[in-house]
């Protein structure tokens, strides 16, 4: 039985004014398509807020006042929410945090959303500290891929840009993991100036000699103290040219990008690759494919978005499916053009990331 960490609350919307909005008679077949003919296809899933590192570019040193156990969704929950999704054309569903290794009922959330029809393909974004006594779990319970936050192999650096010294840990979970036989095993970096951005071209050796998939990608203006100054980003090509400095760069031949936000390069002829994002100096909205759902269940149509549905209110109101979809279908129709970091009105969304859901 799926463990539940929530109680139901009282009150909250009634179906009534839950259902509203356009296309209630449309058929799942026709997916969820945004004003600007862009499918979603890719269900961000935040599972917690909680984090057990405090990343200098993400989160305070103190941390945040974390969402209680009453306001986040139940496994139950979620798995309901994210059936709809993939009744309307959801393939992929990455589950985030926070730090997700954080949900003791992970391994069940996992189960419930691979024994959907049809089984969308599941992966994991985590910082790897737990990961080492969760991998195995995770993957007889249908995981397919997993992300590890990683910024850099100095010991020292590691320690200054998370505050806590979990490293080795790190190390060791992304081992667990590839052994755990996860049909992808990648790292996420993000560069800092004057942090980490020396470090690049190791971390892609650390990679390699390790058989892991690395992505770097443009820091975003999702820190909770909105800190984030462009001056300090390290775009996505000055990390190519320090790559190139050690590694032979060149286009992955036949590589059909579509919505995938990472430009891949063959490492010094391949098979090795590398991948580079680059959200701020080169967006890809006009690809973009992606929904978020955070922990407490407010769904958010893109990571900068101003607005948010709320359907934990509905869902434990008493709204039956059809009633949720029409909000799904909603919240997608809202989407923007674009994310607008670099229109002169921007505004940092108030939500940083770690409430978001990566």
């Amino acid at each position: 039985m799926l463990a539940d960490m929530t109680g139901m609350p009282d009150g909250g919307l009634t179906p009534e004014r839950a259902v509203g909005g356009p296309g209630m008679g449309a058929r799942p077949a026709d997916g969820l398509i945004d004003t600007f003919g862009r499918r979603v296809r890719d269900l961000r899933v935040s599972v917690t807020d909680h984090c057990n590192l405090r990343c200098t570019y993400c989160l305070p040193a103190s941390g945040l006042p974390w969402l209680n156990r009453a306001e986040m969704l139940t496994a139950t929950e979620i798995i309901r929410l994210v059936r709809l999704f993939v009744q309307w054309g959801v393939t992929n569903v990455r589950l985030t945090g926070g730090e997700p290794l954080l949900r003791p009922d992970l391994a069940d959330i996992v189960t419930g959303i691979a024994r959907l029809t049809p089984r969308p393909r599941i992966a994991l974004t985590t910082n790897g500290v737990g990961l080492a006594g969760a991998a195995e779990k995770l993957a007889r319970a249908g995981l397919d891929r997993v992300n590890v936050s990683l910024d850099t192999t100095d010991w020292e650096n590691y320690v200054q840009l998370t505050r806590r010294d979990r490293f080795d840990d790190v190390v060791v979970g992304l081992a667990a993991a590839a052994e755990a036989g996860l049909k992808s095993v990648k790292v996420n970096a993000v560069v800092i100036r004057g942090a980490n951005d020396d470090d690049v071209a190791d971390l892609l050796q650390f990679c390699i000699d390790n058989g892991y998939e690395l992505r770097f990608i443009e820091q975003m203006p999702l820190d909770a103290q909105h800190g984030w100054r462009r001056e300090l980003m390290v775009t996505a090509g000055e990390v190519h040219t320090r790559l190139a400095e050690r590694f032979r760069l060149t286009p992955t031949p036949g590589y059909q990008r579509g919505s995938a936000p990472a430009r891949r390069f063959l490492v010094d002829g391949g098979p090795e690759t590398v991948g580079v994002i680059a959200s701020v100096t080169e967006p890809f909205c006009d690809r973009c494919d992606r929904l978020r759902l955070t922990a407490e269940g407010m769904l958010r149509n893109c990571l900068f978005a101003r607005g948010e549905a709320d359907l934990r209110t509905p869902l434990r109101g008493g709204a039956d499916d059809a009633q949720l979809v029409a909000l799904l279908r909603q919240e997608t129709q809202r989407k923007a053009r674009g994310h607008g970091i670099n229109e002169p009105d921007f505004t940092q969304p108030t939500r940083p990331m770690s409430a978001i859901g990566g």
